[in-house]
């Protein structure tokens, strides 16, 4: 043989290439894949029963769908390279490829939700949860309905999710994109330049209003007084006597979609009432979302403060978890030969901040796996019959796993056992089975009794109903 050694493995042309995943991403181990899909799985049950159905939508979409839908926030779509075919780009959300799917489709009414990454070429702040590929939990409602009758539930999934995964300090802010285009209207601001003046506003949540001030002044181009004016309201924030106190402004009062506007909050504080969630609103006029596609109630929740006792956590997680709103237009300009409009509302749970909190919060590492019952042997030559009671209980459809080792050492077994937190071991020796009889070892309590083999599925699955 000449050249390289039989096995020497095949030169990379760069063996120092650094071990590491691209900007804005992370592994996700079994011990945090555990923890995470805790967390889905919560959230999937608070969809479903609200009534939402499951769909899926492809990863990467036509680049010409996307565009124009993001405003400002469209820089930081990721475009792929064109091999030849039509131009594509991964999806910055869930929401245009849902309305997407219901023009494409036809369709006239639907509540769905969907769970999937979605990418985008922002700055990635990992301790926060801010990534570049991350997962979006999405609930929405198409179709033609009475006024806030869905708003309201959005909100109030937005509340069910957040108590069921035991986030206490949080509230749900909420404005309206036609009382903001009135109240910028009052202010000054051409029609023009509504989207772009809302994209600065929305930066309000993290940056003081000076910034935002200066912003709006030398990067926008308005004048002092029309900014000064903005700062009088978007400052603004209370609950339900706030929009009392705006319905008897004398300039909005000449806007009709200022009243429209205050009249469906109004509607919405209402119905939050009778669904027990009022006391989270804030109705906060500087939440603007900076997204073109709204057209109406919008609204986000946000975590005040530390939600445990850990002072470590109390600045890491204030910021925004779950953000949604009305997209009246959206399904039209996928369709526009439609006569009728899809009306939507919807809310996206922001799953990675979240995750970010719960792994914070895990004093011990979750348990990764499902298995209920481990498959020992005492001696040597077992292997076979291990193999029989395995397959025994794979078929009753219990968990259980044994060693790849024909002949392993009892005690690393019981140790895997506890290592894996494995509530049962099923242990096999040649005298308890001349005598048809095996060990039913709890692994916690370490407790053994002799079960008859015969009602070894029978006493496994008793004990996995009932507990030890």
């Amino acid at each position: 043989m000449t050249g390289r050694f039989q096995n020497e493995p095949p030169s990379t042309g760069n063996r120092n290439l650094p071990l590491k995943t691209p900007k804005g991403t992370r592994d996700y181990g079994p011990g945090a894949m555990a923890l995470r899909q805790r967390l889905l799985d919560q959230v999937v049950r608070v969809f479903r029963k609200h009534g939402a159905v499951p769909l899926d939508t492809p990863v990467f979409e036509r680049k010409e769908l996307l565009a124009g839908r993001y405003g400002e926030e469209a820089k930081l779509i990721y475009e792929l390279q064109e091999q030849g075919g039509e131009p594509l780009a991964l999806r910055y959300d869930l929401t245009v490829p849902f309305a997407r799917y219901v023009a494409l489709h036809n369709l006239s009414s639907m509540k769905r939700y969907q769970l999937a990454k979605v990418y985008r070429r922002d700055n990635p702040q990992p301790a926060r949860g801010r990534l570049r590929e991350f997962y979006q939990c999405d609930f929405d409602i198409a179709g033609t309905y009475d006024s806030m009758l869905p708003d309201a539930e959005c909100v109030k999934v937005v509340c069910e999710v957040l108590h069921q995964l035991d986030i206490r300090a949080f509230v749900v802010k909420v404005n309206h994109r036609k009382l903001l285009d009135a109240l910028l209207e009052v202010c000054g601001v051409p029609a023009e330049m509504f989207r772009t003046v809302c994209s600065s506003i929305d930066k309000l949540d993290k940056l003081p209003w000076d910034a935002v001030r200066e912003e709006l002044i030398l990067q926008k181009g308005l004048q002092v007084e029309t900014v000064e004016q903005i700062e009088l309201y978007v400052t603004l924030h209370g609950g339900l006597e706030l929009v009392d106190r705006l319905a008897d402004d004398e300039k909005l009062n000449c806007l009709a979609r200022a009243k429209e506007a205050l009249d469906e909050l109004r509607l919405l504080f209402q119905y939050c009432a009778l669904f027990q969630v009022a006391d989270r609103l804030s109705f906060d006029l500087s939440l603007a979302r900076g997204l073109d596609y709204y057209t109406g109630v919008i609204y986000e929740a946000v975590l005040v403060g530390a939600d445990d006792d850990n002072e470590s956590t109390q600045a890491a997680f204030v910021g925004s978890v779950a953000g949604g709103g009305r997209y009246d237009n959206l399904v039209g300009t996928f369709n526009p030969h439609r006569k009728q409009l899809v009306p939507c509302v919807g809310v996206s749970i922001g799953v990675e901040r979240l995750f970010c909190i719960m792994e914070a919060r895990t004093r011990e590492e979750p348990r990764t796996n499902d298995t209920q019952v481990y498959v020992a042997s005492v001696h040597k030559g077992l292997h076979l019959k291990r193999l029989e009671i395995l397959n025994r209980l794979w078929a009753a459809d219990i968990g259980a796993e044994h060693s790849y080792k024909r002949s392993p050492k009892l005690l690393d077994q019981l140790q895997y056992c506890e290592q894996y937190r494995i509530p049962y071991a099923v242990i096999i020796g040649d005298g308890e089975l001349a005598r048809g009889v095996v060990k039913l070892r709890n692994v916690a309590t370490r407790q053994e009794e002799e079960v008859e083999l015969e009602m070894l599925i029978e006493k496994v699955s008793s004990q996995l109903l009932n507990g030890p």
